[in-house]
């Protein structure tokens, strides 16, 4: 009997063996199969193996910010102009024919009395773009194929078509910049008269008095020379004393000096005749009425201008 249990015994031992032969084989695969799906080291391209220019695209947009050293760039170029020491947006604004808040909404600047010297600053309106007149006839035109007869509508009656502007007029938007000059008179236009009935104490120089000094005593009224808007109206411009500036046009600016009074506030609009202040003589040795007329902000005679006597 016992003879016989031992090849059983046997064939189990045999095949505990082999069991654990095999075992060992199957826990490799498991660990070989872990990797699957990853990227392995050498599949990660190195900077030797990536493309020349690869990947600095963004790089180079985001480093186009606009700098301080853009407006300098402008610097000298028509329309553009360097603050100098002592210049304040005022005078800035006379000097070129501009009202001073346009020059400060052009340069983006919200405190008036922050500009500093070297400042780059807009003094002319942005171009606007002219876009060009099509007229419903020829948007016809343009859709009718090459070769082909245009097809025949009825003429336009007045009630029916739409009223045309002038060739090459632009019809400036509420937030266009020009929109007040292009609603201006031309510098042609304006009708000039004499601010003031005094005597003329002093003339035009171009080098020693930008004006007319006009004589008078305190109080006597002193008036619009023509049609405008008030562009200033303070003490802020020294050498002026109480000042008023009127706006005419796109290329007339008249200044009046020295009044002990102001009547008028920016932004009004004014007519030729109507009084706009008190003569005085507010930084001036004596009573006096400053008047100067400026094209395109250069100081010129007003005798050239203003009717005979």
């Amino acid at each position: 009997m016992k003879f016989q249990l031992w090849p059983m015994v046997s064939a189990w031992l045999l095949a505990l063996m082999l069991a654990a032969c095999g075992s060992p084989a199957k826990r490799t695969v498991v660990v070989e199969d872990r990797p699957v799906g990853r990227a392995s080291p050498a599949s990660v391209p190195s900077a030797a193996t990536m493309k020349p220019g690869a990947g600095e695209g963004v790089a180079a947009v985001s480093s186009g910010v606009p700098s301080s050293g853009d407006a300098a760039s402008n610097a000298g170029k028509p329309g553009f102009y360097t603050v100098k020491p002592g210049d304040t947006l005022v005078r800035i604004g006379l000097d070129h024919g501009q009202n001073w808040r346009d020059i400060a909404r052009w340069n983006q600047i919200e405190n008036a009395n922050l500009i500093e010297v070297g400042q780059v600053l807009r003094v002319r309106p942005e171009p606007q773009p002219v876009r060009p007149m099509v007229r419903p006839a020829d948007r016809a035109d343009r859709a009718v194929a090459p070769g082909s007869a245009a097809p025949s509508s009825p003429a336009p009656t007045a009630s029916t078509s739409a009223p045309m502007r002038p060739s090459g007029s632009a019809v400036p938007s509420a937030g266009d910049p020009s929109r007040e000059s292009a609603t201006e008179p031309a510098s042609a236009e304006v009708n000039w008269a004499w601010p003031a009935a005094g005597a003329v104490l002093q003339g035009f120089d171009e080098q020693r008095n930008k004006g007319l000094d006009i004589g008078g005593k305190a109080g006597d009224p002193v008036f619009a020379a023509a049609d405008g808007r008030v562009v200033y109206a303070g003490s802020a411009l020294r050498g002026y004393g109480n000042l008023v500036i009127l706006k005419h046009n796109g290329t007339f600016l008249s200044a009046y000096a020295h009044n002990q009074t102001l009547l008028v506030k920016e932004d009004q609009v004014v007519k030729r005749g109507q009084k706009i202040a008190e003569m005085g003589n507010t930084d001036a040795e004596r009573v006096q009425l400053h008047f100067e007329i400026r094209r395109d902000g250069k100081p010129v005679d007003p005798a050239r201008y203003l009717p005979a006597r």
